[in-house]
């Protein structure tokens, strides 16, 4: 969570949530006009619901309209999902743009992050490998957990052509794609998981919720800014943990900390990153575990993190197979 990025964006998220709720309306579903215009790409208030190359069909949080960015944040065209979709399958025909195909690594960033955020670590795996990796956006201080898990379940739909999928999770991202795979497991009914999930590297998680969110979950400034999904992961963990699956597939945790159990925050109790303590990233049945002197809003930027990241998205493990750290259910 870092605040002194995010003034302004916090700032609007407060003014909207203040203001007279919005009526709900359904999204045009007639041809608009649409005069193409740079955008911020939907740091705070867009949840990405398809990625292709660099471009994305993106969901208004509080109108609910979709529209198409290029990769240079251009609008295209904007109202339903369709007519977004349609636009972009018409577009890909008049430029030849190939369809996806190979592996494909979505990252996700965390609680009041912007999609930039996260730019660091795609470049990194897109320049040291070949795999397709795209951010995936949410606006995280605007919806709980529950709704960002549908529009991931969106991005996953529409990767026609991928034949493999991983994720890298930061802090809150992590919930949210633990979420998403409790939304598609149902063994009962026979239900699972999209095949094609191979690995997740969650990165900072809060597995166990989030002590310092309990503390402060009752301050009225952390819940107007950090809302529904803040209230998550603390005051309302107990909601949210049965909603959240313990992945089928290999997956590894790399927390921050001191490792001397004390951390680098006083107020939490045992060996943290600033933010989330090393006990509550832990979670049973782990393939692989680490430790890294890291400040919990500096993990995405490690270089050590970004490079044991891809080694377990490549080999399952962050160091060498016979160095792995498993933890046991």
């Amino acid at each position: 969570m870092d605040f002194s990025r995010l003034v302004v964006g916090l700032t609007a998220c407060l003014l909207l949530a203040m203001a007279i709720p919005l009526p709900a309306a359904e999204p045009p579903k007639v041809e608009l006009p649409n005069i193409q215009s740079k955008t911020l790409g939907g740091q705070y208030f867009w949840a990405d619901e398809l990625v292709y190359f660099g471009w994305r069909i993106q969901r208004n949080t509080f109108t609910g309209h979709c529209r198409l960015l290029d990769e240079e944040k251009r609008r295209h065209t904007y109202g339903t999902f369709e007519q977004c979709n349609a636009k972009l399958e018409e577009i890909q025909r008049q430029k030849h743009l190939p369809p996806l195909k190979g592996k494909a690594v979505l990252v996700l960033a965390g609680l009041s992050d912007a999609r930039m955020r996260a730019d660091g670590m795609v470049k990194f795996l897109r320049d040291r490998s070949e795999y397709l990796v795209e951010c995936v956006a949410y606006p995280s201080l605007c919806e709980e957990v529950g709704r960002h898990a549908q529009s991931l379940d969106s991005v996953v739909r529409h990767l026609d052509g991928v034949d493999e999928i991983n994720f890298v999770g930061y802090s809150l991202g992590n919930l949210v794609i633990r979420r998403y795979l409790g939304d598609q497991t149902n063994l009962a009914a026979g239900r699972k998981p999209d095949r094609r999930i191979k690995r997740i590297v969650m990165i900072g998680p809060p597995n166990q919720g989030a002590e310092l969110a309990e503390k402060l979950g009752d301050n009225p400034a952390f819940i107007a800014v950090f809302g529904a999904s803040g209230q998550q992961l603390g005051k309302r963990w107990e909601e949210l943990k049965p909603t959240l699956a313990t992945p089928a597939c290999e997956f590894g945790i790399i927390a921050g900390g001191r490792g001397d159990g004390r951390g680098y925050n006083p107020l939490l109790n045992g060996d943290n990153d600033g933010i989330v303590t090393v006990a509550s990233t832990r979670l049973a049945g782990a393939r692989d575990f680490v430790l890294v002197g890291e400040l919990h809003t500096l993990l995405l930027h490690s270089a050590n993190v970004r490079e044991r990241t891809l080694t377990f998205l490549e080999y399952g493990y962050f160091v060498a197979e016979e160095k792995r750290q498993p933890i046991k259910p």
